[in-house]
């Protein structure tokens, strides 16, 4: 219990002296496998190895280079077109236009950061020049760009998926129905708080021109998700197809990416993955000496003599989740505390796939709030906005999402439906 308490306080001076993560874990790590692991220190490389021995691995940095191909070429801009002319007789049209095309280009991406640049860096300087205010602009921007986390494909769902050992698939179908609902609660507030601004006339022809300019952007998603689910596609397969079909689509059908660029946006992948990797080696390894030893067990066993119900445990671990989003960024929140969290869920009679998909949206949230919330610093950089402007547009999308989040929590159907 005293080696528990003084790694816990340990860690929490680390991260006080703002350490680097990476550095935390592997202290984390090599005491835990020190005082847990027979004494052998040695004994991380091994389990890092086989932590990381996963083909589904291969799906993250290949759908974040298909999300950067996109970003630098038309994709994003013809989706745009395409839902501004289906919405343009709605009030808030080009707002709602922008919503939309954030789902729809999740669908595809599986990153926020690059559904929030690829489609912000088009529809910012169009919201402005029709009349929309600066902090709703950039509050529908960074609250839709959060949807690339939950609509499927997801890579926050994928590094769930691996670290708890549940199927990505199912998660992936699990997050259709609360992406839909999320997306819509935007939509629905952005045509609320817009409905006294001129509206556009419907065009047919404008319709038509959008759509077949947009063609191929469109049947992306369908092919990629429709391959995954008819189990045509594995989800690694599925990010092989995806950046295939999006450096052929850009390259020889837009035209708008040359093969020069290709080598940039390698390299720009490459720099994320160097940042992501050693954190999911480290905790996967600590991950899998805890499980050996029973420590999450331990943990629900604990746990279960202060919170009696399944009601108050969703709570906390909602109200935790929230905490969690403000001081740490997505990926290594999920894969430190999700094992943990499952262990507890399931003792609580909550399925691993519900869990999954609260966690996902917990977290999604945390992407809109400060200090850490990676949107908000993405919007600033990429909008050269102020940072407290940004906050004070992003509050009505976040408390809609909570909203949101409490229907997922406590209404499980809506994430499991589709897997009946």
């Amino acid at each position: 219990m005293l080696a528990t308490l003084l790694l816990i306080l340990l860690v929490i001076a680390l991260l006080a002296l703002r350490v680097n993560l990476v550095a935390i874990l592997l202290v984390f790590g090599a005491i835990i496998h020190l005082v847990w692991g027979d004494g052998i220190l040695t004994y991380i490389v091994e389990d890092m190895w086989i932590a990381i021995d996963k083909e589904v691995l291969l799906s993250i940095p290949l759908f974040l280079l298909c999300g950067s191909v996109m970003g630098r070429g038309d994709i994003a801009k013809r989706l745009i077109a395409v839902m501004r002319a289906l919405t343009a007789p709605l009030p808030g049209g080009m707002a709602i236009a922008t919503i939309l095309t954030c789902g729809v280009f999740a669908a595809i991406s599986g990153s926020s950061a690059v559904t929030l640049i690829a489609v912000g860096s088009i529809a910012y300087p169009a919201l402005l020049q029709q009349g929309y205010s600066k902090p709703f602009s950039l509050g529908a921007l960074s609250a839709g760009g959060t949807l690339g986390v939950i609509i499927p494909p997801s890579i926050p769902m994928i590094l769930y998926g691996i670290v708890t050992e549940t199927s990505i698939v199912d998660l992936f179908t699990a997050g259709i129905l609360p992406g839909i609902l999320l997306m819509s609660l935007l939509a629905f507030y952005t045509f609320f708080i817009n409905r006294k601004l001129e509206r556009e006339r419907f065009s047919g022809p404008a319709l038509i021109s959008a759509l077949k300019a947009g063609i191929w952007s469109l049947l992306m998603p369908v092919s990629l998700l429709g391959g995954i689910y008819s189990g045509y596609f594995s989800p690694t397969e599925s990010a092989a197809v995806a950046l295939g079909y999006a450096i052929i689509i850009e390259m020889f059908v837009h035209r708008e990416l040359r093969l020069v660029d290709l080598k940039d946006i390698a390299i720009e992948t490459t720099t994320m993955m160097g940042s992501l990797f050693p954190v999911l080696a480290i905790a996967l390894s600590v991950n899998l000496l805890l499980t050996t030893h029973s420590v999450p067990a331990a943990l629900t066993e604990w746990v279960s003599d202060f919170i009696d119900s399944k009601i108050t445990f969703l709570l906390a671990i909602n109200v935790l989740l929230l905490i969690v989003g403000c001081v740490m960024d997505m990926a290594s929140a999920i894969l430190i505390l999700s094992p943990i969290l499952l262990a507890l869920g399931s003792a609580y009679g909550i399925d691993p796939v519900h869990l999954g998909i609260i966690i996902t949206v917990n977290l999604e949230i945390g992407l809109l709030t400060p200090p850490v919330g990676i949107n908000l610093i993405i919007s600033m950089t990429a909008f050269k906005e102020k940072f407290s402007l940004i906050v004070k547009g992003v509050i009505p999308f976040v408390l809609l999402m909570i909203v949101g989040l409490l229907i997922i929590s406590f209404v499980p159907d809506l994430s499991l439906l589709l897997l009946r």
